[in-house]
């Protein structure tokens, strides 16, 4: 028997939940569809070895929005994040460190230790980037003005330019370098050192497959600075339970409000009936009936694996193969049998709560791009540890740890024709012989591990080319243009078709905006066709 619902939603990730919440919420009987076992997308907690527990691909908390997190109930349901002491460590080369974080006075007192212009020039530094990221924080709950759209076009963004007019000139040509400007070119406009550049050039290739030197990826620094702690801007902490807590709440939130979860569930096909979509189709053959159907998978799978031939204009398909995903992420989960002694700080402390980033200079990340575009990978990894144990005690036995690694840059294809798979063990040694450089023990200290090489986050997580962002969050891939543009308010090229993912507006990181803002679209249309049908 063929099951009809207002809404069939493809992926449990968290914006596929929080889309899911919202549209309930308003009276919509919502089904979502899951091809795991688990909810959660890439935001998932899971035993990797015995008694050993872990994010397994996003793996800290600053980008989720305050509303959703309110609107959702998130806190009263064991919603709960630490946020870290420091932002970030950096071993450097010459066996010194530097600590970003905890603090202005803190951060200047490090910054002197390599210059005293750096240190005296962060405030202003900081005002500059808290400007624009107030802009951007303004913009992420709100749908791209979207081409095509006629009078609407005009008024949603002279609406949504209204902020960005406001601002001074000098802030207005921050604006323009941050999202123009390589990450080199504008940390070099205001720093003298390279540790310091590098302590900020780093968010500039987190799931970010580009060298430092690449123009716009000045923007991506910015990207990850927009989040929130606990009401603190520009924090980043650790939710207890790790990142699967966060989804687990959603789900056990969307079902107290009629939302039906199907685990084991892909999808072969989106149904397609004159134009307008009309289901989906699961790999079992079960056929589930909506008049809308709402993609949190990728814009490259869903238009390029979920559609027969014909369903999707040949002009929408060649710009969707021409858009760019692959972010040259490897990840990788180790179970530890003690902390890590690096060699310029070797006894326990708050840089072990930190984001422990080997990547010393912008020109060690750019070398690390260079060799990954020849050879397949870096010689010398990016790598960030984090070690969540250190202050959530229900990830591993009593004194073990897990650490999470997060290296950049891996090809997203290996050239030659290789296969990850079976090249995924000689990179992973090279991602662990980078860390026992700076920490002499750690390969000893490994209990057990869980590799992810691009094909593999592909292969398990369904991102394509292992793109933790769907997509890369270029200037030609962002806002309206996000996916492309003329479909940038969430919704597809065929009536009834949304999508609620990291490839649409803001991008990726866990933000829940994408599922929030294309509901609220959903609704809009719903309420419009309801007052149509009503003749009103």
């Amino acid at each position: 028997m063929t099951q009809k619902y207002d809404a069939i939603i493809i992926g449990a990730g968290h914006n596929g939940l929080v889309c899911a919440f919202y549209l309930a919420r308003a009276g919509l009987k919502v089904r979502i569809v899951e091809r795991r076992d688990i909810v959660g997308g890439a935001a998932v907690t899971e035993e990797f070895h015995p008694g050993f527990r872990n994010s397994v691909a996003s793996y800290t908390v600053s980008l989720l929005q305050p509303k959703v997190i309110d609107d959702m109930g998130l806190v009263d349901h064991g919603y709960k994040v630490v946020e870290r002491p420091i932002s970030n460590f950096l071993p450097q080369e010459d066996g010194g460190y530097l600590k970003l974080g905890g603090g202005l006075e803190r951060t200047q007192a490090e910054f002197r230790k390599f210059s005293s212009h750096d240190a005296d020039v962060l405030p202003e530094y900081y005002d500059a980037l808290e400007g624009v990221a107030d802009v951007l924080r303004n913009l992420a709950l709100k749908s791209p003005p979207n081409l095509g759209d006629g009078i609407k076009t005009l008024i949603d963004g002279a609406l949504q330019g209204r902020n960005l007019a406001k601002l001074s000139l000098s802030r207005k040509r921050d604006v323009l370098e941050l999202f123009t400007k390589s990450a080199r070119n504008f940390l070099d406009s205001w720093f003298d050192s390279e540790a310091v550049k590098a302590a900020f050039g780093f968010d500039a290739v987190v799931g970010n497959y580009a060298s430092p030197d690449t123009p716009g990826s000045a923007y991506v620094l910015l990207h990850h600075v927009f989040g929130e702690v606990n009401g603190k801007k520009g924090a980043w902490g650790h939710c207890i339970g790790g990142m699967g807590t966060i989804t687990q709440i959603m789900a056990k939130v969307c079902r107290n409000a009629g939302v039906q979860i199907s685990l084991e569930a892909p999808v072969s096909r989106v149904l397609v009936n004159g134009g307008k979509v009309a289901g989906v189709r699961l790999e079992s053959g079960e056929e589930i009936v909506a008049p809308r159907v709402i993609a949190n998978v990728g814009p490259k799978i869903l238009y390029e694996r979920m559609f027969h031939e014909g369903d999707i204009a040949p002009e929408f398909l060649r710009r969707i193969k021409g858009f760019k995903a692959g972010s040259g992420t490897f990840r990788m989960n180790v179970a530890l049998s003690e902390l890590p002694r690096f060699t310029c700080l070797p006894a326990p402390g708050e840089h072990h709560q930190s984001g422990i980033i080997i990547a010393p200079t912008l020109d060690y990340m750019d070398r690390a791009f260079l060799d990954a575009k020849s050879d397949g990978w870096s010689k010398q990894p990016i790598v960030e540890m984090l070690i969540p144990s250190t202050v959530d005690d229900s990830l591993a036995p009593d004194g073990q740890h897990v650490a999470s690694l997060f290296c950049q840059q891996f090809a997203p294809e290996l050239p030659d024709g290789r296969d990850w798979d079976l090249e995924e063990d000689k990179a992973a040694d090279t991602i662990i012989d980078t860390v026992e450089a700076h920490a002499p023990g750690f390969r000893a200290s490994i209990l057990g591990q869980q590799i992810l090489s691009p094909q593999g986050l592909e292969r398990k997580l369904g991102l394509a080319g292992g793109d933790i962002m769907h997509g890369n969050m270029s200037l030609d891939q962002l806002w309206s243009a996000r996916p492309i543009l003329g479909n940038g308010s969430y919704r597809g090229p065929l009536k009834g078709l949304y999508m609620c993912g990291a490839g649409t507006h803001p991008g990726g990181g866990v933000t829940g905006a994408p599922g929030h803002n294309c509901a609220h679209e959903v609704m809009a249309d719903q309420s419009l066709w309801t007052r149509l049908r009503r003749g009103s």
